[in-house]
């Protein structure tokens, strides 16, 4: 950041909601900087004062992206209360609200994963993301079932993931027939079903 300005900060935020529309009309590999600069209505040399290359645009895209990933679960752990059924429900609500509420977003995560296998620092920061996505979920599972098997504890998360980016995947190549409120009831109880079943056996 060249300065702590509001000014500054507005202006960067403008930059990246135009990069974000510009993503969600053309994808990645369509973005050109002129286009972000006409949707943000100035003048390029002015987006390339914030952003000296493409690269540098979208890995700031990228982690803007993510933030409201890690803003929005934020705000639903909050609001939930301290059960092992409202902590895991927060992630699946947190997913549905993505992609029926903020499609842009969860569109532009998948272009940029697909990203990643040519930008290390993309890359980079998904495996972060990620991983601590899953530990998110493990810490629930280590708390509330202690006596669990560790495999489980290792391999539920990983599971719980996988649907909740299938949802994703299914939204952007079916939005018309996909119906996102049964999925992810069906996913929640799925991964609640497994996860108590998998507390008893550790009891056992």
């Amino acid at each position: 950041m060249k300065d702590g300005s509001s000014q500054y900060s507005n202006t960067n935020e403008k930059i990246l909601k135009a990069a974000l529309k510009v993503v969600d009309q053309a994808t990645i590999s369509g973005t050109r900087m002129h286009l972000i600069a006409e949707e943000a209505q100035m003048v390029q040399s002015n987006v390339h004062y914030y952003y000296k290359t493409k690269e540098d645009l979208l890995e700031g895209l990228q982690e803007h992206v993510l933030n409201e990933f890690y803003t929005l679960q934020d705000t639903l752990k909050k609001k939930s209360g301290d059960t092992l059924e409202e902590q895991l429900h927060v992630f699946f609500q947190q997913k549905k609200q993505m992609i029926t509420r903020k499609r842009d977003y969860d569109f532009a995560e998948l272009d940029f994963i697909v990203q990643s296998k040519i930008n290390p620092t993309i890359q980079g920061r998904f495996q972060t993301a990620y991983m601590e996505w899953r530990d998110s979920i493990r810490e629930i599972l280590i708390r509330f079932c202690p006596e669990m098997d560790e495999k489980e504890k290792e391999l539920i998360p990983y599971l719980a993931v996988s649907l909740l980016e299938g949802a994703s995947i299914q939204m952007l190549v079916d939005k018309k027939d996909f119906d996102a409120d049964g999925y992810f009831e069906m996913a929640e109880k799925i991964i609640l079903g497994h996860v108590k079943d998998a507390a008893d056996r550790g009891k056992g």
